[in-house]
C-alpha cells in the first residue's frame, strides 16, 4: 500500500472522505472521535512507592538476615532479632529513597500537543481543543503555530517546519503538496507536517491523517514507554557480588554447624554460631557505603553542571566505552553561521569570521550582502549591535536565536551584514521593499522588490542550482557586469558543490534592475555569489574528544541531518581523520539476520551515522551493547528519548534540550557542553575506583569475623564475638572508615586508562586474594588476643570483649592498609584524605561509648577491662596495620 506521503492529495481526500473547502461537518467529526479516539498520548504507567518499597526487601541479603531474625526470636533473643530487623529496615529505607523516581515522560510528550488548532469544519474557521482532532479534519497552519497531528499537506506558501525535535534536522524543513518518494526518510517526506513540530514561516493548509499514539510522535512515545532501562555495570556487579556471599554465607553456616553436631555439641548453640555466621558474612553496611559514595559523586558533578538523575549512572558513565552523540547542539553550536562566500573573479572561497568585523571587506561582498539582508522576512533584535548578540537571555542556548526572529539561515545572513554596519532597517528605509515572491517549492527561490532612483531593485536568493539555470550575466570586482557563458555556469556549480562537501548549506545570490514591480522577478539576473552557512562546532568539543581518544573511549555521531554536514562536522571536531560515515536507510534490519562480520563492521569503520531515525538509533545502541561496550547517549529531542532511555547512560541536554529527552535521561547537561561528560566520566572512574577499595575494606573485616567465630565453633571454644557485637561493628564502626574510603579524589592517571571490561567483576582474582589475606590477618590477631586471654583465666565475658574491642579497633586502623601499593607511608591517598581521620574519630568515640557506656556496654555484652585486658586490645589491633605496611613497603620497593 502506498505511505501517505507518496499518495497524491486527491487520493488521500477521497480516502479519508472529506472536501478541502467545507472540511467536517460536527456531527461526522464525533463520529469518527468514537472510532479513533481523543488526539492525545496515551499516559505512563507509573511504578507506585509500594512496589518500590516492596522491591527492597526480594534481595537474597535481606532473605539471610531475615532468616537469623526468625532464629533469634525462636531462640528468645529478642533484643538481637531487634537489632537485626533495625538492620533490615535502614537497607530498605535507604534503597526505597534513593530509587524512588517517577516516571514523566510521557506527561511531557502529551504536553506538546494540549494546544488550540485552526480548522475548517462546515464550510466555517473555527479554533478548536487539539485533541479534539480526528482523521479527516481540515488544519490551517500559520507561521507560529505547533502542528498538533500528522498532516498530509494540501496547500503550501512558502511553508517550513522546524522538526529538529522530531527529526535532528537542524534547520526547518520546506514544505510542499507534492507526493514524495515512497521510501523517503521521515526528514525527507516534505509533503507532511508532523504532531510536536513547529511552522517557522509561511502558511499552508493540510488534513489530518493520523492522530493521538498513531502519529509519528505517539510511536515514539510508544518506543519510550517499552525501551528497557538497563541495570547499570555497578547495579549488576554488586548483585552478582551480593548472591556470591550469600551462597557462600549459606555454606560456611551449614559446614560449621554440621561439624558441631558431629562433634557432639547441642544443636542450640550450633544454631546460635550460625546465627552470628550468617551476620558476620553479610555486609551490612555495603548499600549505606555505596548509596552514599556515589551520592557524593553526584554533588561533585552537580558542581560541575552535570546533574544525575539516577544514582548508579554516576558510576556506569565511568565504564562507558562508546559515547553516541548527537550533532547539533552538542557538537555544533545550534546556530546557522555564515563561514564561506564565493565571489565572482576568486580564485578561491573566501573565509568569513562571523563574529568578526572584517577589516576591508570587498564592494562586490558587501553588494552581495545587501541582497541577503533585502531579501529576507526574518528580523534582528534591535539590541543586536555590530552584529555581535548579547547573552542569551536567562541563560538561554544560543540556537534559540536571541539575536533575531525567523528563519536561522536568514538570521545567519542579516548577523554577517550587520558585522560590516549593513543593517535591513537602514537598507529598507533608503529601498523600501514593495512586493514580495514568497519562497517557491518549484522554484526554490525567493525574491522581493525594492524602489531604487530609477526603477526598482529586485533582490534574490535561492538554492544555487534555481539561481544559475535563470542567472544571463555575473557581477565583476569593478562594479560591472558580464555574460555569464556555459563554461562558467559550469564552474560555478563546480563551487558550488565543492562548498557542499565540506558540509556547508549552500544558497546563491542575484539581483536585477526592473522598471515594475509587476515584472517577473525571474529572470536575466546578474549573478553576486554564493554563501556557504555552517552550525559551527562548539570551541571546546575537539579538546574533549581527543581526552575521549585518550581515555580509550569511541565517540561516534549519530544524526538526523545530512551526512555530507555531519561528515564535515565530525572531520572538524576530531571524530576522526576521514570519518566514513551511513546513512540510516542503509543500516542492516534489526531482524535481517545479520552476520557477526557485518556487525563488527558497523562497530569499527563509522564514525558517522547520519539520517537516522529513533528506531535505527535503538537498533545501534543494541548492537553495540550486544558485543560488550558499556553505551552512552546524548540528546536534546523527542525523537532522542528512547535511545536516551535504551543507553546504559543517557544524557540529555538541560538548556535546549526538550521535556521528554530530559526525563528519559541520567544524566542532565546543565551548560549542554559536551567537555562536561568528560568530568562525568572522570568522576565515574574514580567513583568505581573507591567503591572497590570500600568493598575489600568491608569484607577483608567480614571474612576475619567469619574465621575467628567459624574456627572458634568447629573446635568447640566460646566464641569470640556475640552476634549483635557484629551488628555493631558492620553496621556503627565500619560505615564511617568505608565512607571516608569512599569519597577520596581522582588518581593523576585516571583519565589516561582504557575504560574496564564491561563484564570484569567488582572485585577481581587480585582483590579476592587480599581480601582473604587481610581477613586471615585481623581473625589470626583477634584469636591470638581472645586465647590468651582466656589462658589467663580473665573469664569468658572478658576474653569475649576483648576480642570484640581487638576486632573493632583493628578494623578501624586496617583503613590505612588500603593504600595503593608504590605509594609512600605517609604520601598516598588514605593518610591525605581527611575524610579518613573524620572517621577514625567519629569512630574511636563510638569504640569508646561500646566499653563504657552504661547501657550500651549491657545490650553488647561488654564488661570492664584490667590493665592487662586493655594491653591485649591494643596490642592485638596493632598488629595487622603493622604487618601490611611492612607488605605494602616490600612491595612498593619490589616494584618501583
Amino acid at each position: 500500500m502506498t505511505p501517505i506521503h507518496a499518495r497524491n492529495v486527491e487520493k488521500v481526500l477521497k480516502d479519508l472522505s472529506v472536501q478541502p473547502d467545507n472540511g467536517l461537518d460536527d456531527s461526522e467529526v464525533r463520529r469518527r472521535q468514537k472510532e479513533h479516539g481523543r488526539n492525545r498520548l496515551s499516559e505512563a504507567e507509573t511504578e507506585s512507592p509500594w512496589k518500590i518499597l516492596a522491591d527492597q526487601f526480594k534481595s537474597l541479603v535481606i532473605a539471610i538476615l531475615a532468616g537469623a531474625a526468625i532464629v533469634s526470636f525462636a531462640m528468645n533473643e529478642i533484643v538481637q532479632m531487634l537489632a537485626i530487623l533495625a538492620a533490615i529496615l535502614l537497607n530498605a529505607a535507604i534503597g526505597f529513597f534513593t530509587e524512588w523516581k517517577a516516571i514523566r515522560s510521557m506527561e511531557a510528550l502529551r504536553s506538546l500537543g494540549t494546544v488550540q488548532t485552526r480548522v475548517r469544519r462546515g464550510g466555517q474557521s473555527a479554533t478548536v481543543d487539539a485533541e479534539t482532532l480526528v482523521p479527516g479534519d481540515i488544519v490551517l497552519l500559520d507561521a507560529g503555530d505547533v502542528v498538533t497531528a500528522d498532516l498530509r499537506l494540501i496547500e503550501s506558501n512558502g511553508l517550513t517546519c522546524d522538526e529538529s525535535a522530531l527529526t535532528g534536522e537542524s534547520v526547518p524543513v520546506t514544505k510542499t503538496s507534492d507526493a514524495g518518494d515512497r521510501d523517503a526518510p521521515l526528514a525527507e517526506r516534505a509533503s507532511m507536517a508532523f504532531k510536536g513540530t513547529a511552522v517557522t514561516d509561511g502558511s499552508g493548509t493540510g488534513v489530518v491523517v493520523v492522530t493521538g499514539m498513531k502519529t509519528e510522535l505517539g510511536s515514539i512515545a510508544q518506543m519510550t514507554t517499552e525501551a528497557e532501562q538497563e541495570a547499570s555495570p555497578l547495579e549488576k556487579r554488586l548483585d552478582r557480588l551480593g548472591r556470591n556471599l550469600v551462597l557462600l554465607t549459606l555454606l560456611v553456616a551449614a559446614v560449621v554447624a554440621f561439624l558441631g553436631v558431629l562433634g557432639g555439641r547441642d544443636i542450640v548453640p550450633m544454631l546460635e554460631t550460625a546465627v552470628a555466621l550468617a551476620v558476620a558474612a553479610v555486609p551490612e553496611g555495603l548499600p549505606i557505603v555505596a548509596t552514599v559514595a556515589l551520592a557524593r559523586g553526584m554533588w561533585r558533578m552537580a558542581q560541575r553542571n552535570a546533574l544525575v538523575e539516577r544514582l548508579a549512572a554516576v558510576e556506569t558513565l565511568g565504564s562507558t566505552s562508546v559515547i553516541f552523540a548527537d550533532k547539533t547542539g552538542t557538537l555544533t553550536q545550534n546556530r546557522m553561521r555564515v563561514a564561506r562566500l564565493a565571489l565572482p573573479g576568486d580564485d578561491e572561497d573566501i573565509s568569513w569570521a562571523n563574529d568578526e568585523r572584517p577589516d576591508a571587506p570587498s564592494a562586490l561582498a558587501c553588494r552581495l550582502l545587501e541582497v541577503a539582508a533585502l531579501c529576507t522576512n526574518a528580523e534582528l533584535h534591535k539590541d543586536t549591535e555590530g552584529g555581535k548578540p548579547d547573552a542569551a537571555p536567562n541563560g538561554e542556548d544560543a540556537g534559540a536565536h536571541p539575536e533575531g526572529t525567523g528563519d536561522p539561515m536568514e538570521i545567519a545572513l542579516l548577523h554577517a551584514a550587520a558585522t560590516v554596519d549593513i543593517r535591513r532597517d537602514q537598507l529598507l528605509e533608503a529601498q523600501p521593499e514593495e512586493r514580495e515572491e514568497s519562497f517557491d517549492a518549484d522554484t526554490k527561490m525567493m525574491a522581493t522588490f525594492h524602489k531604487a532612483a530609477s526603477g526598482y531593485r529586485v533582490a534574490v536568493k535561492g538554492a544555487p542550482e534555481a539561481v544559475l539555470e535563470i542567472s544571463t550575466r555575473v557581477a565583476t570586482s569593478a562594479g560591472q557586469a558580464e555574460t555569464l557563458s556555459d563554461r562558467g555556469r559550469d564552474e560555478w556549480a563546480d563551487r558550488v558543490e565543492g562548498l557542499a562537501g565540506q558540509g556547508y548549506r549552500v544558497l546563491a545570490f542575484a539581483e536585477r534592475q526592473v522598471d515594475s514591480p509587476d515584472t517577473d522577478p525571474y529572470g536575466e539576473l546578474t549573478l553576486l555569489g554564493l554563501v556557504g552557512l555552517a552550525d559551527p562546532p562548539r570551541s571546546d568539543v575537539a579538546q574533549a574528544i581527543d581526552q575521549c581518544h585518550r581515555a580509550g573511549i569511541a565517540v561516534i555521531m549519530v544524526t538526523g541531518d545530512q551526512p555530507v554536514t555531519a561528515t564535515a562536522i565530525a572531520r572538524d571536531v576530531g571524530l576522526a581523520d576521514d570519518p566514513r560515515a551511513i546513512v540510516g536507510n542503509d543500516l542492516p534490519q534489526a531482524d535481517g539476520g545479520q552476520g557477526e562480520g557485518k556487525q563488527e563492521r558497523l562497530l569499527d569503520e563509522y564514525q558517522v551515522f547520519a539520517r537516522v531515525s529513533p528506531e535505527q538509533k535503538l537498533d545501534l545502541i543494541r548492537h553495540w551493547q550486544g558485543s560488550g561496550a558499556v553505551v552512552a547517549m546524548t540528546g536534546d529531542g523527542v525523537n532522542d528519548a528512547p535511545a536516551l532511555k535504551k543507553a546504559d547512560v543517557g544524557i540529555a541536554m538541560g538548556q535546549r534540550g526538550t521535556d521528554v529527552a530530559r526525563e528519559a535521561a541520567d544524566i542532565v547537561l546543565k551548560d549542554d557542553a559536551f567537555p562536561t561528560i568528560i568530568v562525568a566520566i572522570e568522576q565515574g572512574r574514580t567513583i568505581f575506583e573507591n567503591i572497590r577499595r570500600f568493598i575489600v575494606y568491608l569484607l577483608s573485616g567480614n571474612l576475619g569475623e567469619v574465621l575467628a567465630v567459624g574456627l572458634c565453633a568447629v573446635i568447640g571454644a566460646p566464641l569470640p564475638l556475640l552476634p549483635l557485637q557484629i551488628l555493631f561493628i558492620n553496621l556503627v564502626l565500619d560505615v564511617f572508615p568505608a565512607l571516608a574510603l569512599g569519597v577520596g579524589g581522582s588518581p593523576a592517571d585516571i583519565m589516561n586508562r582504557p575504560p574496564r571490561d564491561a563484564k570484569e567483576p567488582v572485585l577481581t582474582r587480585r582483590h579476592w586474594i587480599a581480601t582473604g589475606l587481610w581477613g586471615a590477618l585481623i581473625a589470626g590477631s583477634v584469636l591470638s588476643v581472645f586465647f590468651v586471654a582466656l589462658w589467663q583465666d580473665l573469664g569468658q565475658d572478658a576474653a569475649v570483649t576483648i576480642g570484640f574491642l581487638t576486632f573493632a579497633l583493628a578494623r578501624l586502623w586496617h583503613v590505612f592498609n588500603l593504600r595503593d601499593a608504590g605509594t609512600g607511608l605517609i604520601r598516598n591517598s588514605v593518610v591525605q584524605n581527611r575524610w579518613v581521620w573524620y572517621a577514625i574519630a567519629v569512630s574511636a568515640v563510638l569504640v569508646a561509648a561500646a566499653a563504657w557506656l552504661p547501657g550500651l556496654t549491657t545490650v553488647l555484652g561488654v564488661v570492664s577491662l584490667n590493665l592487662s585486658g586493655w594491653m591485649l586490645v591494643l596490642g592485638g589491633s596493632l598488629v595487622p596495620l603493622a604487618v601490611g605496611q611492612a607488605v605494602l613497603s616490600i612491595a612498593s620497593r619490589a616494584d618501583p
